[in-house]
């Protein structure tokens, strides 16, 4: 309890994975420490929240907005009418909810919730995760009460300084509990065996897709497992090419239990959101790391270096993905002592605390609230 009442919260963050699961871990930790919390999230249809969300045992409400597209089309002239509506729909839940604080993790649903909150002169904490701030963030960062970064130098681009806070990326308890013979079971593979973990993101990736699809097929033949993760848009495509191989690749849409898949692998090939390092290094895997090359301020190139600096991960430009990927996974795939050594420098470079310290952010704006 905070005060006469349950701890009332509203999330706002959805769209893709690395915006939404943040706020489901500083949720999950805010539930532990208090059951009777009314926590709800703001998010919108269609996409990967309105899955997961009440999945996971929330209250979703939905608005309409969506990202802004810099070409001319329906939806860029519709913008403008769906930030206001957004902002009216966003303004008359927090009229009713009034709630004690209203957390942003980033992304096109965080910016109308947060702004009515910050409007209504509600506390408001926003989690960013990547090294560059998102547009979002950057807007209603100098009007949060607290704005809590993963990375050293990301204060830089934003205005007010007084207000940041370190904190890391917030991941689920969960992550590096699983024992490698529970992951393994869970997706039907064997965990004496070598596996490769490849996923490009909530929505996958075309060209880590395109660059597995020649080199699955003969890992496989090496006794080589890949548990892949190809996104709804070539899941078809890669099923026919793959329908014959057997348990030595298994192809999903979407991994909603990714802490088996972590457990299970030896090495992930995979995209260097800020949400996917955090991950990979609270469990100690050594990755191949291919940026994403229009993620805003190239910060997924940031993000990867990083790791390559560490020690923890190898780099590879996209554009270079189909040349350079086989050469990288041949190399590492069977280097156990290399391996070991990654996920190593993988784990030094995680903070298994940052949910508690968001945790404690979000109690301690309450009670000031």
């Amino acid at each position: 309890m905070m005060g006469e009442r349950p701890l009332t919260l509203v999330f706002a963050g959805g769209g893709t994975g690395g915006h939404l699961y943040p706020a489901l871990a500083i949720a999950d930790e805010i539930r532990r420490r208090h059951a009777d919390a009314d926590i709800v999230f703001v998010g919108t249809r269609g996409k990967i929240e309105s899955r997961v969300v009440p999945a996971r045992g929330y209250r979703l409400v939905t608005i309409w907005i969506s990202g802004f597209r810099r070409r001319l089309s329906a939806g860029t002239l519709l913008f403008p009418l769906k930030v206001l509506v957004a902002l009216l729909q966003s303004a008359l839940l927090l009229w009713r909810k009034k709630p004690d604080v209203v957390i942003g993790t980033g992304g096109y649903v965080c910016g109308p919730v947060v702004a009515a909150a910050q409007m209504l002169g509600r506390r408001t904490l926003i989690q960013e995760q990547n090294s560059v701030p998102g547009a979002t963030t950057r807007m209603l960062a100098p009007r949060a009460d607290e704005v809590h970064t993963a990375f050293e130098g990301s204060g830089r681009y934003l205005r007010r300084r007084d207000n940041i806070r370190l904190s890391g990326n917030p991941t689920r308890e969960i992550l590096g509990e699983v024992t490698r013979e529970e992951g393994a079971r869970f997706f039907g593979l064997d965990p004496g065996r070598m596996t490769l973990f490849v996923f490009g993101g909530s929505r996958g990736a075309a060209t880590i897709n395109a660059a597995m699809a020649p080199l699955a097929g003969s890992l496989a033949g090496d006794g080589i497992q890949v548990l892949w993760q190809t996104g709804e848009e070539d899941i078809e495509a890669l099923r026919r090419r793959f329908g014959g191989a057997g348990r030595g690749v298994q192809l999903f849409p979407f991994i909603e239990r990714m802490e088996y898949a972590y457990a299970a692998c030896d090495l992930a090939v995979c995209r260097s959101g800020a949400m996917s390092l955090a991950e990979l290094t609270r469990t100690g895997v050594p990755s191949i790391l291919i940026p994403y090359p229009h993620a805003a301020a190239d910060h997924q190139t940031e993000n990867a270096k990083a790791m390559v600096e560490a020690g923890a991960g190898i780099l590879i430009p996209d554009g270079d993905a189909a040349r350079l990927l086989p050469a990288a996974v041949g190399g590492l795939i069977n280097d156990r002592e290399r391996l070991k050594t990654m996920g190593e420098a993988a784990r030094v470079l995680g903070r298994p605390g940052a949910v508690g310290v968001l945790a404690d952010a979000v109690e301690r704006l309450a009670r000031a609230g």
